[in-house]
């Protein structure tokens, strides 16, 4: 994320009416050119080729897209009753203010305008994966609402406010176009992240010729690997694992240009790692999630089946166990695997950097990604590179479900984690994750000394970063580095607490 200052809201301003504003320009542009014919007001050849291209994408792919994108979510299934009520409880039971957490769904509208109705309707899509309910869901959602009022200490009045609640994966969601020249931008870093990943002694893995054209920008270099991807959908970067004594690492990356923001880290994992040289070196496997890298693809796969071509792939390469590391969407895939048993048992320490998904149920990141209005420079950005972008606006109205992707704290039981927060952050609310995550036995909160704590690789672990923003750790080499350095020392220490544990071996 760009800073909030006077000289970035001006970039990022007219970055943004640049590549925004192309498509409609050259499409007045043509529409003059054939009304006006023969016209004496014509562009050089070059541009106007260029002119007719963005018109005919805007209105051959971009619209028909959107049309086919906004076609109802296919929940999962419905938990029994009394899994769900327990979920209800425990969601309550986790927000520190009820009369914030109720208003954040509502878009922050003020309690008055928050009325009976409205909270059912706000709980029949969070909890029975319902736009609208029927007298078969009245008792539970009274129920629901009763419990409500309890932790409110207040009656709901009777009927409907002005309140909106926030339901993404059942109300109509927003995206906005991407020119032609917003490709090729996106190309030209690909192309960057190529070369820089095969110097980093990176291997491409990529999916069968008759894939090529199923994600735009295409993607010619990765026809120069010889290596395939042995899962059906999924792309991946591999940097072999010749350590004979510590783990490999798994990495997920989360919304934006895909692994380019995350080079100097999975770089600086080996290149500082001087201790265990003749050990051999830390492999690494860097999933590609193209749904949420700004292109234009098919649709984010579903839990069992991400989890399926992951296991996949760790199979593939005979990695019998490993470091599960992630940042922000990534940490959604992270739960996936953690609570998938085949996957689960395969995975070691974790360290989760931004994570999204725990205390997923307080309404912070589904408002400050999808509803609220951009003021700042970095709330710019995210909204219209990241929130606006057609594959990530699909990927969190229409396969993002709030209930399977969510990360408890008693999760993490009998794991080495490690969470990274950043104080700045723009999407989560980072200050309620850490005081849920640096609670005592007895749910108290504790004093703000969890932010300073020191590093000990045991147990929950949470490293506090003051005055960065969401996904700024990576900006620096420094921060870089005290990542490395976790899973350096999660890469020695999970193999050395294993007693019957066989390093991983590469095929």
């Amino acid at each position: 994320m760009i800073n909030d200052s006077p000289a970035s809201y001006a970039f990022i301003r007219a970055c943004i009416f640049f590549l925004h504003y192309v498509a409609p320009l050259s499409a007045v542009y043509c529409v003059i050119v054939l009304l006006l014919r023969p016209s004496t007001y014509r562009i050089p050849l070059v541009l106007e080729i260029w002119a007719v291209a963005e018109t005919a994408f805007f209105a051959l792919i971009y619209v028909p897209r959107t049309i086919v994108l906004q076609r109802a979510a296919a929940h999962p299934e419905l938990f029994p009753r009394e899994q769900r009520r327990r979920l209800f409880k425990l969601c309550l039971d986790t927000a520190d203010d009820p009369e914030k957490y109720l208003s954040g769904w509502m878009r922050g509208v003020p309690a008055s305008e928050i009325k009976r109705e409205n909270v059912k309707e706000f709980f029949c899509w969070a909890f029975l994966n319902k736009k609208h309910h029927g007298p078969e869901d009245e008792e539970e959602l009274e129920e629901y609402a009763d419990e409500t009022e309890l932790r409110l200490g207040r009656k709901l009045e009777p009927g409907w406010g002005n309140a909106v609640s926030l339901r993404p994966t059942v109300d109509r969601f927003q995206s906005l176009h991407r020119s032609l020249l917003w490709y090729f931008c996106v190309f030209f870093v690909d192309t960057l992240t190529f070369a820089s990943l095969i110097w980093h002694s990176f291997h491409f893995h990529r999916l069968r010729n008759s894939h090529f054209f199923h994600v735009f920008p295409l993607r010619p270099f990765g026809l120069l690997s010889k290596q395939k991807s042995p899962a059906k959908t999924l792309t991946y970067w591999h940097r072999p694992h010749t350590s004979k004594i510590r783990l490999p690492i798994l990495f997920i990356h989360g919304i934006g240009i895909g692994l380019y923001p995350y080079i100097n880290f999975l770089s600086q994992i080996n290149r500082s790692d001087k201790k265990h040289d003749k050990d051999g070196g830390i492999g690494i496997i860097a999933i590609e999630i193209m749904p949420v890298s700004f292109r234009i693809t098919g649709a984010a796969l579903e839990r069992d089946q991400m989890c399926g071509e992951i296991l996949q792939i760790l199979r593939h390469h005979g990695w019998h166990e490993c470091i599960l590391a992630s940042h922000s969407y990534g940490s959604v895939i992270s739960s996936h695997l953690l609570q998938y048993s085949e996957t689960s048992e395969l995975i070691g320490p974790v360290l989760l950097i931004d994570p999204v998904s725990i205390l997923l149920h307080l309404p912070d990141v589904a408002y400050n990604f999808t509803a609220r209005k951009p003021i700042r420079a970095n709330e710019y950005q995210l909204y219209y590179f990241g929130s606006m972008d057609m594959g990530v606006a699909h990927t969190l109205g229409r396969r993002f479900f709030w209930f399977e992707n969510i990360f408890w704290k008693h999760d993490m039981d009998g794991r080495q984690v490690t969470v990274s927060l950043a104080s700045r952050d723009l999407i989560v609310n980072t200050e309620a994750v850490g005081r849920y995550l640096a609670q005592d036995g007895d749910g108290k909160p504790t004093t703000e000394e969890w932010k300073h704590r020191e590093w000990k690789g045991k147990g929950l672990d949470i490293l506090w970063f003051e005055d960065l923003d969401h996904a700024q750790v990576f900006d620096s080499r420094r921060n870089c580095e005290i990542l490395a350095q976790v899973v350096r020392q999660y890469s020695w220490m999970g193999r050395r607490g294993k007693s019957n544990g066989t390093a991983a071996h590469e095929q």
